[in-house]
């Protein structure tokens, strides 16, 4: 079972020993599902022999909904608005008096216009963590060492089933 090369920089709150010089840091290096983490200094993450940052390319809101299409549909909704008082305004010319002075105020207060809308400006992306590219040495050592962990746990478990040695000579 392998991991994929991507690595998440994150902060901890506890030091531990760095992968690499062994100083404490609290900066760390974790796959999405965490299945294997690394702690490492901020000087390593700079050293291209270690691991390389992945830059995403810059979009302008990753929400997928521009200022523009914001815009847009708040003037359709308006539109809409518009015509549904016209639309009650003919309704009144048709009706009586009295029943006419009753559509206008149930008209006034039925339509409510909602809150201003968002703007582009609060609909800012989440801050994310910064993406790492361990080099294919060190990620070549983190596999290896997570398949020594796994086959010594698998030992561990066949282990007890295994017939024992014998423990009467044989003579």
């Amino acid at each position: 079972m392998s991991f994929p090369n991507l690595y998440y920089k994150r902060t901890t709150a506890t030091a531990k020993a760095c992968y690499i010089c062994y100083k404490p840091t609290t900066v760390v290096l974790a796959t999405i599902d965490t299945s294997d983490f690394l702690y490492t200094c901020t000087i390593h993450l700079s050293d291209h022999g270690f691991a390389t940052r992945v830059l995403e390319p810059e979009s302008e809101n990753k929400i997928g909904i521009g200022a523009e299409e914001i815009a847009k549909l708040r003037e359709e909704w308006e539109e809409k608005q518009k015509r549904k008082k016209e639309k009650e305004k003919d309704k009144d010319k048709t009706a009586d008096e009295g029943e006419r002075k009753e559509d206008n105020s149930k008209s006034e207060k039925s339509p409510k216009v909602p809150a201003s809308l968002p703007t582009s400006g609060s609909l800012l992306p989440r801050p994310t963590h910064e993406k790492y590219i361990l080099h294919r040495d060190i990620f070549a050592l983190r596999v290896s060492e997570h398949r020594r962990r796994r086959q010594t746990s698998q030992v561990k478990d066949l282990a007890p089933r295994l017939p024992g040695a014998p423990s009467s000579s044989l003579s």
